[in-house]
This record gives structure tokens, C-alpha cells and sequence, in this order.
């Protein structure tokens, strides 16, 4: 097949708006609840609607607006999710808050994030003792308290009538723990706030979008080089790759075939950069997959192999909300898509793949063959050969691709360790 040519290779380097990432970063996070795919952003309504009712500046509304929504950050398995939306508290919440806290420290634009997110499950009379500014501890504790009034409100958000006679049970329990859990003057302002029923409108599924919407809209879109992107990326990948110790790494080490293989065909620097961002995105969607099939410990049955092909789609609808992400979006949804006629999830009716595509395929079962499955060892690296090779006469990978990386193997295990 010829390569890729053309705007995909044109050499010019890729920029985003942070503001747009953080979005998708949030819908990332509300994969993981497999079923409430709005629940990071409810919390995030709440804490703008209370900022508002403090009479907060814009700006640290919008702070508290990006915190909320990426303050689970830390959580990749969907049984942690789980627990966070059925228990008010439990002595493990706090681990994911110092996972997202870490996390968010590694990328200079987000890391002021972070202290009120390691301790955004910090009942407030601790929080009170610590030596912090008061901003950070209302702030964090502000985010508590949106966040446990999305758990007692969460089975209700599909039912109106529900979730408005409920409003009056959540608002006295959230009474109930004002001084030990929630500051008091923090619940001042929430019972202020949601004595509206649009508060808790804002709350229903299509209201959330319009509310994105609107703050994208009212807030300057925040330029993002590609130093920042790779670092934004590999959050990304280390979120999916938590999921199970099956997926630790897998996604940087496809980034990193990836780009190996995107300099062996002469693709041009930006174009590797983008491969490589790519590489450490392609594998979002599994978030949405149940961790028991993620980590079943043999053969997936039909139903099972189904659910897990829809990851790629549930990644490319991540990637639809970065401007820019064109190229890296199609590389990335045509990653399980085989060479030939056979092409199931997107149906494309050309006769072939972008390089850059065929190229992230080949990287990625390249990778899962030399990690450990829950059914089996790592591949040695003849059986890896063999493996390829077959795939490859059976029109499941392209031939030129796998040739590049068979012509010298150790260097293409070299690049795939971390």
C-alpha cells in the first residue's frame, strides 16, 4: 500500500486548546462509570453554581470548574468508581485523590489543580487544622461537597419528578454534615443555590452539554505546545493503562513502537510527534470497559469480544472535542480496523488505511504480544516473528509495516520498553 501523503505529512506542528483537553479529559474520567457518562461534569456545575452564589470571580469559578471536573483523575477502575458513587465516605478515598494530585503535577498548566484535588475527599474539620491557604480548603472542601451531593443524587437523574422531591432529603443531609464533613458556610451557599429547581435541571443530561458548552464559549481558548500535549497525552495513557496491571504501560509502549516505526518509514517530525500522541490516546475507550472482562483469565465469548471492539469508537468520540486531533482521531479509530474488505467498525469503503494507522496497528499488537495477558505470558521473540508473519498472510497487518519491524527486532523491543 503507498503511504499517507499529503496535510497528514505536511510538517506542521501540532497545537490544542487546553481547555478543549480538559473536556476531554472529563470525558475520559466518566467513562470509567460505564453507565453515567456525565458524572464528572454534574459535579462541576454544582461547584460553579455555588462559586456563583459566593460571588466569586470568573476566574476562580472556572478554576473550580476544571477542578471539579478532573478531581477523579486518579480513578481507573471502574469498582473504585463504583464505591465512590454508593459510599459517603470510606477510608479508601483518599488513594485517588494523591494519584490525580501526582498526576496533574507533571503538566505545568494543570498543576495548580492539584492541591485542591488531593484533598478533595478531606472531611472539612481536618481540613481546617492543615496549614493551607483558606482558598485551597474551601475550594477542595466545596468540590467535597458538590461531589457527595452527585452521589446522593445520582439514581434520579433520568426521573424529573424524582429527582425534585429528592432534592429536599439531599439538601438535609448535606445539612446534617455541615462542620465535620462540609464547612458551614459552604452549605449556606449550596442551600441557597439549589432551593432552585433550575439548579438541579442544569443537572439532566442535555443540560449538562449546554453548560460545557457555554463555559468553553466564555472562557479564551488556551494554546498548548506540543512539549505540554505529550505530557497532557501520557496522563491520558497512565489513566487507561491504571485500569488493570494487564494494561500497565501498554499505551506508552505503542506510542513509543509507533513512532519508531513512523521514523523507519521517514514520516516527518511533527507527523511522529503526532503518531505518538496517537499512540498514547488509542486505548481511552477501554475505560468504559467492565474491569471483569478487561482481566478475564481466558478467551473473551462473542458478546465479550463485542464490547470490547467498542473501545475504539468511545475513543474516537473522545477526540472529536479537540480541535486539531483530525489526523490523530482517524489513526486512532482505525487502529482495530484490519486491512482489505473486512473492516467492521467504521466501514470504510476505500481499499486502504492511512500509513499512520496501518502503522498504529502493527504497533499495538506488537505490544500486547510482548506483555503479559491474563491468559497467557508474554511472547518470545521468535514467537513474536511467527505471530506477525502469520497475521500478516492472513491480510490482518500490513506487509510493509511488519517487514520495517521485523528487519531488526531488538531495536523494535528496545523501543517498546518504557
Amino acid at each position: 500500500m503507498p503511504p499517507a501523503t499529503g496535510a497528514q505529512d505536511s510538517g506542521a506542528p501540532l497545537h490544542a486548546d487546553l481547555r478543549q483537553i480538559i473536556y476531554a479529559l472529563s470525558d475520559t474520567l466518566d467513562l470509567v462509570g460505564v453507565d453515567d457518562l456525565a458524572y464528572g461534569k454534574r459535579v462541576a456545575i454544582m461547584a460553579a453554581e455555588c462559586g456563583k452564589q459566593a460571588g466569586l470571580p470568573r476566574h476562580e469559578i472556572t478554576f473550580l470548574f476544571d477542578a471539579a471536573l478532573l478531581r477523579d483523575i486518579g480513578v481507573s477502575s471502574t469498582q473504585v468508581h463504583d464505591r465512590l458513587l454508593r459510599e459517603f465516605d470510606w477510608a479508601g478515598a483518599h488513594e485517588h485523590c494523591e494519584q490525580g494530585a501526582a498526576l496533574l503535577r507533571e503538566v505545568r498548566p494543570l498543576a495548580p489543580l492539584a492541591e485542591p484535588i488531593r484533598l478533595h475527599h478531606t472531611r472539612w474539620e481536618q481540613l481546617e487544622s492543615l496549614n493551607l491557604p483558606r482558598r485551597t480548603q474551601e475550594q477542595a472542601n466545596l468540590i467535597f461537597l458538590a461531589d457527595r451531593v452527585n452521589m446522593l443524587a445520582s439514581a434520579y437523574y433520568t426521573d424529573r419528578p424524582a429527582l425534585l422531591r429528592q432534592a429536599v432529603r439531599i439538601r438535609e443531609e448535606i445539612t446534617a454534615h455541615a462542620n465535620t464533613y462540609f464547612s458551614p458556610r459552604l452549605v449556606v451557599d449550596f442551600l441557597a443555590v439549589s432551593a432552585t429547581e433550575s439548579f438541579w435541571l442544569n443537572l439532566e443530561l442535555q443540560s449538562v452539554h449546554v453548560y460545557l458548552g457555554q463555559m468553553l464559549r466564555e472562557n479564551p481558548p488556551i494554546d498548548t505546545p506540543m512539549r505540554e500535549l505529550r505530557r497532557l497525552a501520557r496522563i491520558f495513557s497512565r489513566i487507561v493503562d491504571g485500569k488493570s496491571p494487564y494494561m500497565a504501560r501498554h499505551s506508552l509502549g505503542v506510542a513509543r513502537v509507533a513512532r519508531y516505526l513512523a521514523e523507519r518509514k521517514g514520516l516527518s517530525p511533527a507527523t511522529q510527534d503526532k503518531i505518538e500522541i496517537a499512540g498514547l490516546l488509542h486505548d481511552l475507550g477501554k475505560l468504559r470497559i467492565p474491569d471483569e472482562i478487561i482481566e478475564k483469565p481466558g478467551p473473551l465469548d462473542e458478546f465479550e469480544r463485542h464490547i470490547m471492539k467498542t473501545h475504539s469508537f468511545e475513543t474516537f468520540q473522545i477526540l472529536r472535542r479537540v480541535a486539531g486531533f483530525d489526523d490523530i482521531r482517524e489513526w486512532v479509530a482505525y487502529d482495530l480496523e484490519q486491512p482489505g474488505p473486512s473492516r467492521q467498525l467504521f466501514q470504510r469503503r476505500d481499499d486502504s488505511l492511512p500509513l499512520e494507522a496501518r502503522i498504529m496497528r502493527v504497533a499495538d499488537v506488537f505490544q500486547a504480544m510482548i506483555q503479559d495477558r491474563p491468559f497467557r505470558k508474554a511472547l518470545a521473540p521468535e514467537q513474536v516473528r511467527t505471530f506477525l508473519e502469520e497475521l500478516t498472510a492472513k491480510g490482518q497487518l500490513d506487509g510493509e509495516v511488519v517487514a520495517d519491524l521485523l528487519a531488526d527486532l531488538p531495536a523494535a523491543l528496545a523501543a517498546a520498553q518504557p
